[in-house]
C-alpha cells in the first residue's frame, strides 16, 4: 500500500535488492536509469498499437538483434542461463547500448509518428542499428567484443570481464 502512495519507495527497494544481491553502485544506477527508458519505450508501444505481450517480445528482439547480433533467447543462452533476466546479467557496456537502442527507438517512433506493430518493427531494428553501429566502432577501438558471456551469477560479487562473442 505504501508504494501504492509512494512509487519513489518501489525504487528504493528495487535499488536495495540490487545492492544486496552485491551489485555495485554505478551498476545499479545504470540498470535503473534503463528501466525509466524501457518504460518509456513500452509506454510509446502500447499507444502506437502494441497490444499482446508477443508484439513486445518482437519489437524487443528486433533491437537487440540488430545491436548485438542476438535475439533474447540466444544472448540468454550465451550467458548460460534461461529463466533469469537477462538485463540483470549484463556489464556496463551491454546496458549502455540496450539503452541506446532503447531510447533511439523511442525518438524514432515519435519523429515518424509511427503507427502499428509492423512500422514499429521497422523503427526497432533502425534504432537496434544505430546502438549496433556504435557498438561495432567500440569494438573495434578496443579490439575485442562487447558482447559477454560474463554475468551475474549467485556466487559472484562484481560484473566481470569474460569471453566475447
Amino acid at each position: 500500500m505504501q508504494e501504492i502512495e509512494n512509487p519513489e519507495l518501489a525504487t528504493k527497494r528495487t535499488r536495495m535488492l540490487y545492492k544486496l544481491k552485491g551489485y555495485p553502485e554505478d551498476w545499479i544506477e545504470k540498470r535503473m536509469r534503463g528501466n525509466a527508458i524501457r518504460e518509456e519505450l513500452t509506454d510509446e508501444w502500447k499507444n502506437r498499437g502494441a497490444e499482446k505481450e508477443k508484439d513486445y517480445e518482437i519489437l524487443t528482439a528486433e533491437i537487440l538483434k540488430a545491436t548485438f547480433g542476438l535475439v533474447p533467447s540466444e544472448y540468454k543462452k550465451l550467458k548460460g542461463f534461461k529463466r533469469e533476466n537477462l538485463r540483470d546479467h549484463m556489464d556496463d557496456f551491454e546496458l549502455i547500448l540496450t539503452m541506446l537502442g532503447e531510447r533511439t527507438t523511442t525518438e524514432i517512433h515519435r519523429t515518424r509518428d509511427t503507427k502499428g506493430v509492423s512500422r514499429l518493427k521497422d523503427d526497432a531494428r533502425a534504432g537496434g542499428q544505430i546502438a549496433g553501429t556504435t557498438r561495432k566502432q567500440i569494438e573495434r577501438k578496443l579490439g575485442r567484443s562487447l558482447v559477454s558471456e560474463s554475468n551475474f551469477l549467485p556466487g559472484k560479487k562484481e560484473l566481470a570481464g569474460g569471453k566475447g562473442k
